[in-house]
């Protein structure tokens, strides 16, 4: 398959030069800055035994002429109109589109751009980022990628294509599943995203500095209850097994965890804030759900963006 990736940030970097190390045919859609950095150092991954070293296959918007097989969507929400409109000429009447996004509002888009029918569900899990010298540095040996139908397939099977895909994208470094309801999967990852973005965000500290105090444990409970209850009134009740995972971890005491917006937000960089809280919030309105915490969270990122405004 020709797979074209495009982004080349820390989650579509690791899993792109996976996928090149293990012989796929991959290349990287980029903006002109990054394809000459990459171009020049390379792509690296760091913290991994062995690390790895790619010379990746790169492209720049003006410079896609060709359809590929696979298209691996992984840039960030505030980039997404306008990676839409890069890749579009890349997608032909076969192409599979594989976005990486956290939440849901980006399915709509590429939906009402190319097709209900090209589009999968898909869910990655990856700690990493890009460190000072512009090189993957993964800070935790989990790398999952999940990938399944919108439809939620036909008696819970595995459609052809994801079958397919499947053995594509099982490589050493990536462990790879599919699901029968790869939106299903995606509504469990966002409760545990938006839980983990408010607990932190409102709390301003890592999950161990949450817990230590007095209320926190019940606080994150509390507050993964409400996103629970959103996804439930959405159709897509998450399990008790999963809560009860995303509880434990969220609440292990000592832990350094924090989410990548209280990240973003602290190093006052740009964020996904109204991607993955704003939507999150307006879809509970819409159904009528109690989510006064996430509300909470959600005003005090407006008011922290408000404040960055007019400090610029």
């Amino acid at each position: 398959m020709k797979i074209l990736i495009v982004g080349a940030g820390a989650t579509g970097a690791y899993f792109g030069a996976r996928l090149a190390a293990a012989g796929r045919d991959v290349t990287f859609l980029v903006h002109e800055k990054r394809a000459q950095f990459l171009a020049q150092r390379g792509l690296r991954i760091a913290g991994t035994d062995p690390e790895l070293r790619i010379e990746p296959k790169l492209l720049t918007a003006g410079q896609l002429q060709e359809t590929f097989d696979v298209v691996v969507l992984t840039v960030k929400a505030s980039a997404l109109a306008a990676a839409i409109a890069d890749l579009a000429p890349a997608v032909g009447p076969d192409t599979v589109i594989i976005p990486f996004l956290n939440g849901l509002g980006h399915m709509d888009a590429l939906v009402a751009a190319f097709g209900a029918e090209k589009v999968l569900g898909s869910v990655v899990h990856l700690v990493g980022t890009i460190n000072g010298e512009g090189d993957i540095e993964v800070r935790d040996p989990i790398s999952r990628w999940t990938i399944g139908e919108q439809n939620g397939g036909e008696m819970g099977e595995l459609s052809p294509r994801v079958q397919v895909l499947l053995e594509e994208i099982t490589v050493p470094g990536i462990t790879a599943v599919a699901v029968p309801n790869g939106i299903a999967t995606m509504w469990e990852k966002w409760v545990f995203i938006v839980t983990a973005a408010t607990v932190t965000c409102l709390m301003r500290g890592s999950v161990g500095d949450i817990v230590q105090c007095p209320g926190g444990s019940d606080f994150v409970g509390t507050v993964l209850a409400e996103a629970a209850a959103m996804s439930a009134a959405a159709g897509f009740p998450v399990s008790a097994q999963e809560l009860a995972g995303s509880l434990s971890f969220l609440t292990a005491p000592g832990s350094l965890f924090t989410s990548s917006l209280y990240r973003d937000v602290t190093a006052g960089l740009p964020h996904e804030g109204e991607h993955i809280v704003g939507d999150f919030v307006r879809r509970a309105r819409e159904l009528g759900v109690d989510a006064p915490l996430l509300n909470l969270a959600l005003l005090q990122l407006r008011v922290h963006d408000a404040g960055m405004a007019r400090r610029s």
